[in-house]
């Protein structure tokens, strides 16, 4: 009995001692895990600087809370102690919590505090925690550019403004006209431009300036970042760049389509005879060389001579002279198997090295100069002793010409020879490009000929220059690349070897030709790169000069840069399209484009560059195909050659 007495009294003061312990312990707590403001965590310790203002504030607990007393315990307050509606949104069984609100102020210190008045789901305790923040000041933003009534994007190229532009710059907040004024600039190059700037409404500012603006010019409109010294308002800046539209005013005075045919021949021919070399009268490669001369540039030179008899700008005797000087010099200048370099001393007729290892032969502009040389023979009087004494030069000099020798006994004739590096170059002379007429006089010489096979392997490729893809819906009958290329193609072959009516099993030459320049002046009406000045009076892409050094210019090679000869030496093909780009080069841009020996060689309008340079290759184009536009002479003379005529014959053209 004592016993069970003992076991009792344990047992009840056990019983009591665990339920006093369990209901003295103290509840758990609920804490915050973290406070986010938009993308920022708050920091209890520390002042929160630079948040938005338009953010949602979220707050998670590590448990569930009581939702009313949440609603009664949280606050946010601005520097002026005054409470900002909040509305309270539950989340995740109620362990997070977004606190909506209107826009807060910019830079503004607030306090939010979430009070010990909370409790948990269960009643748990909370202790109090405040957080400190700033908000951020919201940037100055230019919502919208106007140019002339319509949205542009400065980001994108943006040309043809009106010269007389009105810009309208619209903000997302008010802006005092003078602050922007003292803040901005506009230039063109080096210059500062006058403008003036007036409020249009609390939000819009314009922009006018004080003059017209010049054409077809860059000019650059800014507002600096530093203005936010000012206003207290960051601002990214501004630098709002532009093209003005061309100056339409003519620049020099009208004259009939046929007098300015005959000026831009008789201002281009200025090069090949005012600037020829002295001693060789051959043609300077460009109008900076000194004795730096071009076979294939002086092939052209010597048929511009042709043309400047027949026009009147020199005597028949003067050209009879300079052409017996030109013959002279070449029979005793450099020749490698009768092919003389690309570039030559026009005093000494040695070679001078075109790159490293191209220091001999160049049988493509030798074709070039036999090409002119064979027009000459057939325009010059064999009864006439001086004439009669050039037509033997240059029957000896076309003979001479080892045609042959240049396959390598292959079927394809290979471009270069050097006396120090062989035939190591080995680049093949292989369609479609500008020498058709490599193969046409290879084939047509009383000497050194080649066998048709040769053309149809090493030229056609067995017909795999054959293209008949249609771009801009023009079929292209031949071309290894998209486009066909530089218009160049289209000109050097055939300054002597007449197109018109001109054919063999690959395609019509003429067909060939006038798509080729319809699809060059179709992609620069279109104008797929956006670049300055293109449209249908200002077109035409190939190789020349460019603001970075000289470039093949073509549609898969676009600059930017517009090349006057490609759409001038283009005349038979496109008579209309060059009649009016020649037009626009002359007329309204001749106060930049008009020099001593013609137009300059080419203009790139988005870089704001133009040549001062002139080219032989490009200048002669110009005289001749005008030329043949005008009378066909060229192209008379060239085809009366009876070897000519043998060899079309033997490639199965028909002309």
């Amino acid at each position: 009995m004592k016993f069970i007495l003992s076991a009792f009294v344990i047992l009840f003061m056990f019983s009591c001692g665990k339920d006093q312990s369990t209901n003295d312990s103290p509840k758990e707590s609920i804490e915050i895990n973290y406070v986010y403001i938009g993308d920022t965590e708050l920091s209890e310790t520390e002042l929160n600087e630079d948040l938005p203002i338009d953010e949602v504030i979220q707050i998670r607990f590590n448990k569930p809370v009581n939702p009313s007393s949440a609603q009664e315990s949280i606050a946010l307050l601005n520097d002026n102690n005054e409470e900002i509606a909040l509305t309270l949104t539950f989340f995740n069984s109620n362990q997070l919590i977004k606190l909506n609100h209107d826009q807060l102020d910019q830079n503004t210190t607030y306090q939010l505090i979430i009070s010990d008045d909370l409790t948990g789901a269960e009643n748990e305790a909370f202790e109090e925690v405040q957080y400190s923040f700033t908000t951020l000041i919201s940037p100055l933003v230019l919502e919208m550019i106007r140019m002339d009534g319509t949205e542009v994007n400065p980001m994108s190229r943006i040309f043809d403004v009106s010269r007389t532009t009105t810009i309208e710059l619209q903000f997302d907040t008010p802006v005092d006209v003078k602050d922007i004024n003292d803040y901005s600039t506009l230039t063109s190059g080096n210059l500062t431009q006058g403008y003036t700037l007036t409020q249009s409404s609390a939000n819009v500012i314009l922009f006018t300036a004080n003059n017209a603006l010049d054409g077809y010019t860059k000019y650059s409109f800014n507002i600096l970042s530093s203005i936010e010294n000012r206003i207290g308002r960051p601002f990214d800046g501004l630098s709002l760049e532009f093209y003005t539209e061309v100056d339409a005013s003519l620049k020099f005075p009208e004259i009939t389509d046929n007098e300015l045919l005959t000026l831009v021949q008789q201002q281009t021919f200025k090069y090949f005879w005012d600037f020829a070399h002295p001693t060789s009268g051959l043609t300077r490669e460009r109008n900076t060389s000194s004795r730096v001369v071009t076979i294939g540039g002086s092939g052209f030179g010597v048929m511009s001579i042709l043309v400047g008899i027949e026009r009147g700008f020199i005597t028949r005797t003067e050209g009879v002279t300079r052409l017996k000087k030109i013959v002279d010099f070449l029979y005793q200048a450099d020749r490698w198997h009768g092919v003389w370099p690309h570039w030559m001393d026009g005093d000494t007729g040695e070679t001078i090295p075109f790159s490293s290892d191209d220091d001999g032969g160049d049988i493509v502009e030798t074709a070039f100069m036999i090409q002119g040389l064979l027009a000459v023979k057939h325009y010059l009087d064999s009864t006439n002793p001086t004439e009669k004494s050039i037509i033997d030069i240059i029957t000896t000099l076309w003979e001479e010409v080892e045609w042959d020798w240049y396959t390598q006994g292959e079927n394809s004739i290979t471009w270069h020879w050097s006396p120090n590096y062989d035939f190591d170059k080995n680049m093949k002379v292989s369609g479609w490009n500008e020498a058709l007429i490599v193969y046409v006089l290879a084939a047509s010489s009383p000497t050194h000929s080649i066998s048709k096979i040769v053309y149809d392997e090493g030229w056609a490729r067995n017909g795999n220059m054959v293209n008949g893809n249609t771009f801009y819906d023009i079929t292209l009958p031949l071309g290894n690349r998209d486009y066909c290329g530089p218009l160049f193609f289209a000109h050097y072959s055939f300054l002597g070897l007449d197109p018109r009516n001109l054919s063999d099993q690959y395609a019509n030459y003429w067909e060939q030709n006038r798509a080729h320049t319809l699809i060059n002046s179709s992609y620069c009406i279109d104008n797929p790169g956006r670049f300055v000045g293109y449209k249908q009076d200002c077109w035409g892409l190939t190789a020349s000069d460019n603001h970075s050094g000289y470039s093949a210019h073509s549609p898969t090679n676009d600059l930017g840069v517009i090349t006057p000869t490609a759409a001038l030496s283009s005349f038979p093909y496109t008579p209309d399209e060059s009649m009016e780009a020649l037009k626009h080069f002359y007329y309204i841009m001749g106060d930049k484009l008009w020099g001593e020996y013609g137009f300059y060689d080419a203009f790139n309008i988005t870089e704001q560059w133009t040549a001062s340079s002139f080219l032989a290759i490009d200048q002669g184009p110009i005289i001749l195909m005008i030329e043949n536009y005008r009378s066909g002479l060229l192209w008379d003379m060239f085809m009366q050659d009876s070897d000519v005529q043998s060899g079309l014959n033997k490639l199965g053209f028909s002309y």
